[in-house]
């Protein structure tokens, strides 16, 4: 990984590191007086000024131009296979975690006594690239012969739509054998219960979204503690919500629709202000037209600095999940076991809980801060009860469609 120190001139970063132009535009930095103020400018200096948290900042721009180096095509994102009985793993990992994921992932392949790093092929996207890639496979496939052995990914879009991959738990193809026999108390207990009852889909983690509000925007009105408090007339136009990150937003909506009926989408969509980057959200207050709440992934909260005026607000009623997801055939468990109690396994849980802030489902981490807090999940019965595809296209057409 690339090593950045906030020392380095805002001249020399863009100098140095493709891609540190691109980022810093994308956070509002002015890059057109790089190239005359930027030499006696450091970073550092700058996100003081900026009121930014330098810390989570720079775990940002680190990964950001970690991946921008690495590309598309390198061994931490794609590997093909050398033998024809390869394992096959195909996913979508979480942009903030993906690269230490894989470096992780590299390592034990190396290190683990029994695995053949040669007959391994993977591939394991960021999650801003979406899943689209994957759903030509899983439309042409038809049994599990022409399907990958391992998926992971956050979201429903995938893993419940009839014509991907439900279509296969039809077939009793998958089975969860992580060697997790009972989640941690986050996830299982009167309010929540994330594991599934039938034992074939396995949960890693999850992508919680709260809310992140701008308290010089808020006025009079009183400050939203609940999703019910979101969709009232009066937040109107005063919501920024991650339409962008689809496995999110679709988590979103369906809960939503699951909770509130159609009336809460329609509310939902006449609270919409407008999408952004969770890194635009965080310094939203620097702009000119400003969204009063912003909806995010729990990570991006902690970019926001202690005494400015944006507050974290988890959902009294439970920040809705994007729970991420991992399915293994049941019929190659001997030789996929390993790699799935890998992914399953308290290191994989602490990076994701403590690098990313995505909770871990792994008894034996603790989630620190996100320890306690109330989950909102749709539920294995209503999904069971549900086509979750159809349902995801319903309430997308419903807010698209505009408000009542």
């Amino acid at each position: 990984m690339i090593a950045i120190h906030s020392d380095i001139t805002l001249y020399d970063l863009v100098s140095q590191y493709k891609g540190a132009k691109s980022f810093l535009e994308a956070n509002d930095f002015d890059v057109t007086l790089i190239d005359t103020v930027g030499k006696n400018i450091t970073l550092k200096m700058a996100l003081a000024a900026r009121n930014i948290n330098e810390a989570l900042f720079m775990e940002q721009l680190t990964r950001a131009l970690t991946e921008d180096v690495l590309g598309a095509d390198t061994t931490l994102n794609k590997k093909e296979k050398k033998a024809d009985s390869a394992i096959d793993i195909k996913g979508v990992l979480p942009c903030p975690v993906r690269i230490p994921l894989l470096e992780g992932f590299e390592s034990w392949l190396a290190d683990t006594s029994g695995v053949n790093p040669d007959s391994v092929n993977y591939e394991l996207q960021a999650a801003s690239m979406g899943v689209e890639w994957l759903k030509d496979e899983l439309l042409e496939s038809e049994d599990e012969g022409t399907l990958s052995d391992i998926f992971l990914s956050a979201g429903f879009d995938i893993f419940f739509d009839h014509n991907l991959l439900e279509k296969f738990k039809e077939q009793h193809v998958f089975a969860d054998y992580s060697g997790i026999n009972t989640y941690n108390m986050d996830f299982d207990n009167d309010h929540i219960k994330l594991q599934d009852p039938k034992n074939e889909y396995a949960v890693i983690g999850v992508v919680p979204a709260v809310f992140l509000i701008n308290n010089d925007m808020l006025g009079e009105r009183s400050m939203p503690k609940t999703w019910a408090d979101l969709l009232k007339p009066e937040f109107a136009g005063s919501v920024s919500l991650p339409v962008g990150d689809f496995d999110l937003f679709n988590a979103i909506l369906l809960n939503v629709y699951k909770n509130f009926g159609e009336e809460g989408v329609h509310n939902l969509k006449r609270c919409f202000w407008a999408p952004m980057h969770p890194a635009e959200m965080v310094k939203s207050h620097t702009k000119k037209h400003k969204p009063t709440v912003t909806i995010m992934p729990y990570f991006f909260t902690k970019m926001a600095k202690p005494g400015g005026p944006m507050t974290p607000i988890w959902p009294e009623d439970g920040a809705i999940i994007s729970p991420i997801f991992m399915l293994a055939k049941k019929s190659k468990e001997e030789s996929l076991k390993p790699f799935v109690e890998f992914f399953a396994s308290k290191s994989v849980g602490e990076i994701l809980s403590h690098n990313g802030r995505f909770p871990s489902v792994h008894p034996e981490v603790d989630n620190q801060d996100a320890k306690g807090n109330k989950y909102m999940w749709l539920g294995w019965d209503y999904i069971e009860n549900n086509d979750i595809g159809a349902l995801i296209k319903i309430t997308t057409d419903i807010f698209e469609g505009g408000t009542k």
